[in-house]
């Protein structure tokens, strides 16, 4: 219980903060219906209707409340205005570009830890990499991808792969390095090989390391997803709604795609955690 009511201490601070900014932000537009009518309206009059404008500049926490509800359990989730079946569409492509990003990250920190040459000209790309702008290189991957007949999830999945590889790269390096020189020059005495040495000693140390990127990794790729869909004029997924939304001034709808996005994160990173438990505990690494 004690570590529940700072939580809820600073949930409670959060929303009463939300609540003002709504009332701040979307007051102009009443006192300007107002002052249009040439009537004077009160405080008391304007803040109940800051809470329930159509299109408010902010919505108010329970209107983003009552969207979500709405939008998750109000409609089948077969419905175009359904979030769950937007969410599918883009946790879709979110887990493809995040398998992909892994593989890519695993196998280059491999490669990273074993060979001089592509540390010193590997490494300095991939950080090189992350440089650039998310928001500029999406639409050239997915005009150059169409442009050869590859549309659909694949191109989100790449742009999610390259917002997810670069944590799994670095996180692995690190991991694949952790072993002291002490442990190496153990196995050498054993006269292990370097396989043997990847398997029963790097590989084994790096998986903390691995899975704290994993959990990077797949929040990036969530990301990915969404931005991907952006540049594309998708018609599904959260990025879509982020976009109609915007079109027609629907903030409300903007606000619930976005909290869908974050508790799909969320999951995302709570499940990866479960299996890292699991996983750790199995290889007696923790209890």
């Amino acid at each position: 219980m004690k570590a529940v009511v700072p939580i809820l201490t600073v949930l409670a601070v959060i929303v009463a903060l939300w609540y003002a900014a709504a009332v701040w932000m979307n007051a102009p537009w009443e006192r300007d219906q107002a002052a249009r009518a040439g009537t004077a309206i009160t405080f008391a009059q304007l803040l109940p209707l800051t809470m329930v404008q159509e299109r408010p500049v902010l919505p108010a926490p329970h209107q983003v409340a009552v969207g979500l509800w709405e939008g998750l359990a109000g409609q089948a989730i077969t419905s175009k205005r359904s979030l769950v079946y937007h969410g599918w569409v883009t946790l879709s492509a979110t887990l493809l570009g995040f398998a992909i990003g892994t593989t890519a990250g695993v196998l280059l920190a491999v490669g990273i830890v074993h060979n001089r040459a592509m540390d010193l000209s590997v490494m300095p790309w991939a950080i090189a990499s992350q440089t650039i702008p998310i928001l500029a290189i999406a639409p050239m991957i997915i005009v150059v991808l169409n442009s050869v007949g590859v549309s659909g999830l694949l191109p989100k999945a790449i742009i999610s792969a390259y917002l997810s590889f670069f944590p799994v790269v670095v996180g692995m390096v690190k991991g694949l390095r952790s072993p002291d020189a002490m442990q190496l020059d153990l196995l050498r005495t054993y006269n292990a090989s370097r396989a043997a040495t990847f398997w029963k000693l790097r590989l084994p140390a790096s998986m903390p390391y691995l899975f704290t990127s994993l959990k990077v990794g797949i929040a990036a790729a969530l990301v990915g997803a969404i931005v991907g869909e952006l540049p594309t004029g998708a018609v599904a997924g959260l990025g879509a709604r982020l976009l109609q939304g915007s079109y027609y001034g629907q903030t409300v709808q903007i606000w619930a795609a976005l909290f869908t996005a974050a508790f799909a994160a969320a999951a995302l990173v709570a499940l990866i955690g479960a299996v890292q438990r699991v996983t750790l505990r199995r290889m007696g690494m923790a209890r």
